[in-house]
């Protein structure tokens, strides 16, 4: 079997590190489906205005390495244990596929570039190929009651975000910034995009975020923007 990208994600990340380790964790950041020459039709879309989310399948494609073990250790346990590839969401997989639900925003019908779809809460680099797009579907997709397995056991802690006055001022007058915008950053630097391992109050990490290089430093459970 051979496929070919249907579209390309435009979002905030241009690089791997802080973007959210699930879809719809980050429930307010934007992002946008442009499809490529081929698929831009009206025709292709039909109906999706009925749907209020959709599945994307689509590739790790900044991962310079596929996998190379069938262990590997999932943030939410720390980064230390070790659990079976199938039963992670690791990045790192025998195909390099990876699947994420969205949620419409809304669909721009006629632009230069076709229909193109706005979505809301998506865990996906800026110019990730999309392989195929699926409508979700309450009755056959949601399960509320399943169980997760680790995930169950291991509660994730959000971090309290501070950014500064100063700080905030200069993202918003001299990096132009919007209300809407620091708070997406906000929500983003809540989920801890540190390596878990890491837990060095005194080490600044930076993170690429609008095209901007945002550095931020946590001590204990507090992450402040410097």
């Amino acid at each position: 079997m051979e496929i070919k990208p249907v579209a390309v994600f435009h979002s905030p990340f241009c690089s791997k590190f802080g973007i959210p380790k699930q879809s719809g964790i980050v429930g307010n950041l934007r992002g946008k489906i442009v499809f490529v020459p081929e698929f831009r039709n009206p025709d292709a879309l039909r109906g999706m205005e009925e749907f209020e989310y959709l599945w994307l399948v689509w590739e790790f494609s900044a991962n310079r390495h596929g996998e190379t073990s069938l262990m590997v250790r999932p943030p939410r346990l720390g980064g230390n244990k070790k659990v079976g590839v199938f039963a992670s969401r690791s990045p790192f997989r025998p195909n390099s596929l990876g699947l994420s639900s969205v949620r419409i925003d809304h669909i721009e019908w006629e632009t230069a570039c076709g229909p193109i779809i706005h979505v809301l809460g998506a865990d996906l680099m800026n110019g990730t190929p999309i392989y195929d797009i699926k409508p979700y579907v309450t009755y056959a997709d949601s399960h509320p009651e399943a169980r997760s397995g680790f995930v169950d056991r291991r509660e994730w802690k959000r971090l309290k975000v501070e950014i500064p006055s100063e700080v905030k001022e200069r993202l918003m007058r001299q990096d132009g910034m919007t209300d809407e915008s620091i708070m997406q950053l906000q929500e983003v630097l809540a989920e801890d995009p540190r390596p878990q391992y890491q837990k060095d109050p005194q080490k600044v990490y930076g993170m690429p975020f609008e095209g901007l290089d945002i550095h931020f430093c946590v001590d204990g459970d507090c992450l402040t923007v410097i």
